[in-house]
């Protein structure tokens, strides 16, 4: 029946109008995620509510993506993946709605980390069937670059409008979640990759069995930690940040804010692109030099006290990390595809991702709590980020003699 898979002779322009929903639902979705965070930061403080009590919607917002970890891509395969992206832009609709209705913060925004997670496997998975495998890797570098371009102005526009008008932007997050899901409508119905019924412990002990797999293997081990490190530092330094701008440049609006945020997106970027030009991955042995330059910078923090210079660190530091990150991820598709499969890999990398970002958000937040000033939280991330980095960069390159010794004696 035509709109039930993909035609497999001809009809290229099916093809492409997918892609192009696709990207569409997911640049929305992408772009209110990234605003909605200085809405509900700009909600809290208008309600007067403490400062440590900010980190805390990072907090709510990872939780889903650590309790679905097991089940999202059984769940992803068992339905028509355009289906599971309109439930998850519903499920930040509902969110974004109940933050606009005058609901508990902390609520609307695990909410929407729900629907986040709920799509989060289906985002890209959707790409193997919509598009042919010559077109494959450019689908996959156009959605990276949407995301990176919903980013930047997520942030941008986030901050601002919260602070022109708090109150009313949320209705505004609401329309762009609806448009996304609107979008999601448009998306070719494809067949469900395989039927997958849902016993819960079964599929908890996999998950379980894939774990312990990848924790085993120095390698994958090395990088699971090494992205886990990088995430959890990020949104560490995204509230490190927050409490400094009024401390440093005697302002409380978060339009600064958001345009550090996007300072620190480019810098990704930059690091991406520097990576996959230049970097190997017989290169990941070194990568910790890239981890340790970016501690020393985020350590600068302490000492700066202009906007300029701030986004000139910024820009280094996701520059440096963009770097450390997509090497680490290469090394982890490589080696975890022959271990558990590229999925199951990328399953288990979200997993201590949120984990890092939950540990070191929450390790914040108790500093917060005890008056610690934003210049010792950011050597505080900067101490963790370069003594993390090097013992990762040890260990990784003791594994990979390590496997050279025995492929020698093989």
């Amino acid at each position: 029946m035509a709109g039930e898979g993909l035609p497999q002779h001809g009809h290229a322009h099916l093809v492409t109008a997918g892609l192009a929903v696709v990207l569409l639902a997911q640049f929305l979705a992408t772009l209110a995620d990234n605003a909605v965070l200085f809405v509900a930061i700009a909600l809290l403080r208008q309600g007067h509510a403490p400062e440590w009590q900010v980190p805390i919607l990072q907090e709510f917002f990872v939780a889903a993506f650590i309790l679905l970890a097991p089940f999202v891509g059984p769940w992803t395969d068992a339905q028509p993946k355009g289906r599971v992206l309109l439930q998850g832009a519903l499920l930040r609709l509902v969110g974004a709605l109940a933050l606009a209705l005058g609901q508990d913060a902390f609520f609307s925004f695990a909410m929407i980390g729900l629907g986040a997670a709920w799509s989060s496997a289906a985002k890209s998975g959707i790409l193997g069937e919509l598009c042919r495998p010559g077109t494959l890797v450019a689908a996959n570098g156009a959605l990276e670059a949407s995301q990176v371009l919903a980013l930047l102005l997520g942030a941008v526009a986030g901050a601002h409008f919260a602070d022109v008008a708090p109150a009313s932007t949320p209705y505004g997050i609401g329309l762009i979640y609806a448009l996304s899901a609107a979008s999601c409508l448009a998306i070719p119905r494809l067949l469900p990759a395989r039927p997958v019924h849902f016993p819960v412990i079964a599929l908890a002990g996999r998950f379980l069995r894939m774990l312990t797999t990848l924790l085993a293997d120095p390698l994958t081990r090395s990088a699971l930690l090494g992205t886990a490190l990088f995430w959890g530092c990020a949104a560490a330094l995204r509230f490190v940040l927050i409490a400094w701008i009024p401390m440093a440049l005697g302002r409380s609006d978060l339009t600064d804010a958001g345009y550090l945020t996007a300072a620190t997106g480019a810098g990704v970027a930059l690091g991406a692109l520097f990576a996959a030009r230049f970097v190997r991955i017989e290169a990941a042995p070194r990568v910790w030099y890239f981890g340790l330059a970016m501690a020393c910078v985020v350590a600068a923090f302490a000492w700066i006290h202009g906007t300029g210079l701030a986004v000139l660190a910024l820009m280094l530091t996701g520059l440096f990390g963009g770097v450390f990150l997509v090497t680490f991820n290469a090394v982890l598709q490589h080696f975890g595809a022959t271990r558990v499969g590229s999925g199951g890999a990328i399953a288990v990398q979200n997993l201590l991702d949120n984990l890092g970002m939950l540990a070191l958000v929450g390790c914040y937040l108790e500093g917060a709590r005890r008056g610690l000033t934003p210049a010792d939280a950011a050597l505080l991330v900067a101490a963790v980020l370069g003594v993390a980095s090097c013992f990762l960069g040890l260990q990784y390159r003791a594994a990979v003699l390590a496997l050279a010794r025995r492929e020698a004696l093989l």
